[in-house]
């Protein structure tokens, strides 16, 4: 048994994770910011778990908003929250974390591990830890009550990546005493770039903007892409496969990934998405300030136009999703999104980015 897990984020795929990992043994200490998130948690002590996976009430170990006192003793950090929080909480731990320890981002959404370790590294320069980012998070979730958690589908195949990469090994091995599912990447542009939310969740969103701001009940997947969204989600699919190409960086588009991901074999973005049932139930939000925006606009988006402007790729549809969102939102979701500077890139060619995460 290797010593405690922290699970930073009580979100959807945080209380899920920290939840399976509960029930199969583990001490999991569980952190959230926000003390009203985790105070139903605290007062039971775990969570119900429900859905396709285990089931039952997962005991956690410590459930807190500090997180010195969560990740203190854990050898394994999973950071299950939004990738707009991958800044803060990187800032937070860069100084308490200590030699050895595995810091995993489920998912880094693009760049999330090079942003986490630029930060830790202009922090903390002779920490010793490995920083890695999962390619999606593993699981389709919910948190389904205030102490409550319903997993509706597990992901056959994930791919990690460490930057540097010689790490990789290292930690899909120690994530693999706890998933089978975890796969080794080459480096963090494959996982960052086969970011499938990129495709799904803002065009989707911002194209039933009406229904979501209504606070209508609909299925996000299954009654939310319609052919004609669908159009518009190949082509975002399209740039983003050539900005990885243009970089060197192995990927699969999004009809190959559902088939790989969820054994789901057909030939269309839209003919594969409702042929998925993992999809059936998974509702759309009823904010227009949700994370399928907030977080995948300049979190998945910006840093893919970003890379591709590194590397002479035009992205038009992705940048003008881009500005929709900032018009809707008005925010400025390129200049406060994942930068090559954030990510500690800025200035390199590409032969020098591979160098780096080498």
């Amino acid at each position: 048994m290797m010593d405690s897990i922290a699970v930073l984020g009580a979100g959807n795929g945080g209380v899920s994770m920290g939840a399976y990992l509960a029930l199969r043994g583990y001490r999991v200490n569980l952190y959230d910011k926000f003390p009203e998130v985790i105070q139903p948690i605290q007062e039971r002590g775990g969570v119900d778990l429900k859905g396709v996976s285990l089931k039952g009430f997962a005991s956690f170990n410590t459930v807190s908003a500090d997180i010195g006192e969560v990740i203190d003793g854990c050898g394994l950090i999973m950071v299950v929250t939004p990738a707009f929080a991958h800044k803060e909480i990187a800032e937070k731990c860069a100084c308490i974390l200590r030699d050895g320890q595995v810091i995993v981002l489920h998912p880094g959404r693009t760049g999330g591990a090079l942003e986490f370790y630029n930060i830790v590294k202009s922090n903390n320069p002779g920490i010793s830890v490995s920083i890695a980012e999962a390619q999606t998070l593993i699981y389709a979730s919910r948190r389904t009550g205030p102490a409550e958690a319903t997993i509706y589908g597990i992901k056959n195949r994930v791919s990690v990546a460490a930057i540097p990469s010689r790490d990789t090994q290292k930690v899909v091995s120690r994530l693999n005493d706890l998933y089978r599912e975890f796969v080794p990447a080459e480096n963090v542009l494959e996982t960052s770039l086969l970011n499938i939310g990129a495709v799904f969740h803002p065009v989707p969103s911002i194209f039933n903007i009406t229904r979501i701001e209504a606070g209508e009940d609909f299925e996000y997947y299954h009654q939310g892409i319609s052919p004609s969204i669908a159009k518009v989600l190949t082509r975002v699919d399209e740039e983003r496969m050539g900005v990885a190409r243009a970089l060197g960086v192995k990927t699969l588009s999004t009809v190959q990934w559902l088939k790989e991901v969820y054994g789901v074999n057909k030939d269309s973005i839209y003919d594969a998405v409702h042929q998925n049932k993992v999809y059936s139930g998974i509702m759309a939000p009823k904010n227009p300030f949700a994370r399928y925006i907030t977080e995948d606009v300049p979190m998945s988006l910006t840093p893919i136009s970003e890379l591709g402007r590194l590397v002479n790729v035009k992205t038009p549809v992705i940048d003008m999703i881009i500005e929709i969102a900032s018009i809707i939102h008005e925010t400025d979701y390129r200049g406060s999104g994942r930068t090559l500077r954030r990510m500690g890139i800025e200035g390199l060619t590409r032969e020098e980015i591979l160098e780096y995460i080498s």
